[in-house]
């Protein structure tokens, strides 16, 4: 099931026809209560966030849904008719997924959302992972650098998440853009660097952990 969080009916409307034409099961919420209401019984498989909601705003939304366990993981893509750089940071580093910006195409909402389908579906299943002095806990949500609890945003976590994973390996900052941000991401490799900064200094002694291979992108190392 589908989630549409959509004040525009004849958006909405479209929105609901495509997916359904495309075999998914859809339903649509013209604000943020109603949506609310609705997670309480069920969970959907994905859901497609208008950031121009009436009342509480979608980034607003999102945000409170990143911060309870329950739907802390839950897929979302943002859709609006904001599409500046910065309004996708600001959305993705909310916690959004993907990003599709008004006017789009069917197909694209479409290939959009069965892409992030098959992100989820393939994300790796375990809930801690440890590097060194540094501990990761998706369930949690929570990070421990040398012993002290870490506030990250949620691309940050996900970046972390991802060189955890990987740790010993060099990525290339394409990689990380592709895996952490999402295929369809229209942003540059700067992106990384900002949040690879940030990461750093949040992890303090831990942040040496994250080294700079020279040409190629980022590597974790147990040691700083």
């Amino acid at each position: 099931m589908i989630y549409i969080v959509e004040d525009d009916v004849g958006v909405r409307e479209l929105e609901l026809y495509a997916l359904k034409q495309a075999g998914f099961e859809a339903e649509g919420f013209s604000n943020a209560a109603s949506f609310r209401a609705a997670i309480k019984n069920a969970l959907p498989s994905l859901v497609l966030l208008d950031v121009m909601l009436p009342g509480e705003d979608g980034v607003t939304l999102l945000q409170s849904l990143r911060r309870e366990p329950r739907t802390r993981r839950l897929p979302v893509i943002l859709v609006t008719a904001k599409d500046t750089e910065m309004d996708k940071v600001r959305g993705l580093d909310a916690g959004a997924d993907d990003y599709l910006s008004k006017p789009f195409g069917v197909m694209e909402l479409l290939a959009r959302v069965k892409a992030l389908l098959r992100r989820s579906e393939n994300v790796k299943t375990e809930a801690v992972i440890s590097v060194g002095s540094l501990t990761l806990d998706r369930e949690r949500h929570q990070v421990i650098a040398d012993k002290t609890p870490v506030e990250l945003t949620h691309m940050e976590f996900e970046l972390l998440s991802f060189l955890m994973t990987h740790a010993g390996k060099a990525v290339t900052r394409d990689m990380l853009l592709d895996d952490v941000w999402g295929l369809n991401y229209a942003g540059d490799t700067r992106t990384v660097d900002v949040h690879i900064r940030s990461l750093r200094m949040k992890l303090d002694v831990c942040g040496g952990m994250i080294h700079t291979v020279r040409g190629v992108g980022y590597k974790l190392e147990e040691t700083p």
